[in-house]
């Protein structure tokens, strides 16, 4: 039976969480960000785009619009050949961007580009732990803090694994944010929460990203379970693509993800030879704009 709510210190305590003055700094934006959601009484939007889709300059040129098109945080794939948890649609926008020349290092040119003109809205890179073994975790976490990342989402390390990348990160003031699923249950919950920063990211649906959609009720009982466990805000993803639903899920989460409607949305903008054309950023900023209006029209 829960004994009520703890926070995610007390949490760690319990299991195998690293003691607070082991971990750095980290940049306070992530913080900052959902402490002015809950003042302005609304929740977050997150926008995820894939680092180089379509290519290098188009994507830059998304990023630095998505904060004024609504978007509160930022969600960045870092491309890789093997993506397991993704579904055809984010498949696809890593290929593009793979085949358009984008490493990990260029994913790293590509926040500090963003970063030149926004200091203020948090950048959370997500992918998996391959391309970042093979950068060097030590060097990664060096740039990634050097160039303004926030936090980091990386789908294939569980808490077993903490100190391949976790436990490094929040050392170096990177913010490690975790996944949470509908198959984790209170029993999980603990070790998946112990070293968790940020925010915790809510699955809202089984399976790869892109393929089902989210249930609003089912995401709400999820979000209240998690809020037993943990005082972190909780954001929920996959299955999210119309204004409709991201109001539905921010109702009762801090903040509602959109990835694969957006990166549809991208692919949606190339030309016959798969070449970048205007549509794909005027067609991305756009449908962020019709979200964020959900979820704020959602508030009222």
């Amino acid at each position: 039976m829960s004994q009520g709510p703890v926070t995610a210190a007390d949490v760690a305590g319990k299991t195998a969480g690293i003691p607070d003055s082991e971990r750095a700094p980290d940049s306070g934006r992530i913080r900052a960000r959902f402490d002015a959601l809950r003042e302005q009484g609304r929740s977050g939007l997150v926008a995820f785009t894939m680092a180089g889709d379509p290519d290098f300059e188009t994507a830059a040129e998304i990023l630095t619009g998505l904060p004024e098109a609504g978007a509160d945080l930022l969600e960045i794939g870092m491309p890789f050949s093997d993506p397991i948890a993704d579904g055809p649609a984010i498949q696809e926008a890593g290929l593009r961007a793979l085949e358009a020349g984008m490493t990990l290092r260029k994913t790293l040119d590509l926040v500090a580009r963003f970063r030149e003109g926004d200091t203020q809205t948090p950048v959370v890179l997500m992918g998996y732990f391959n391309p970042i073994y093979s950068f060097g975790v030590d060097a990664f976490l060096s740039e990634a803090k050097r160039v303004g990342v926030d936090g980091l989402i990386v789908v294939d390390l569980p808490p077993e694994e903490d100190q391949e990348l976790c436990i490094p990160a929040l050392r170096a003031g990177v913010n490690f944010v975790r996944l949470a699923t509908p198959t984790t249950d209170d029993q999980r919950l603990p070790a998946v929460l112990a070293n968790s920063s940020g925010f915790v990211y809510y699955v809202a649906v089984a399976g790869v990203t892109g393929t089902q959609a989210a249930d609003n009720a089912a995401a709400a009982e999820a979000v209240g379970r998690l809020r037993r466990h943990t005082d972190l805000p909780v954001a929920v993803g996959f299955g999210i693509t119309e204004p409709e639903q991201a109001a539905g899920i921010a109702a009762n989460a801090d903040a509602a993800v959109v990835g694969s409607a957006l990166v549809r949305s991208i692919a949606a903008g190339l030309d016959d030879q798969g070449k970048a054309t205007r549509a794909c950023v005027t067609g991305v900023h756009d449908l962020v704009g019709r979200l964020a209006r959900g979820i704020r029209e959602g508030a009222r």
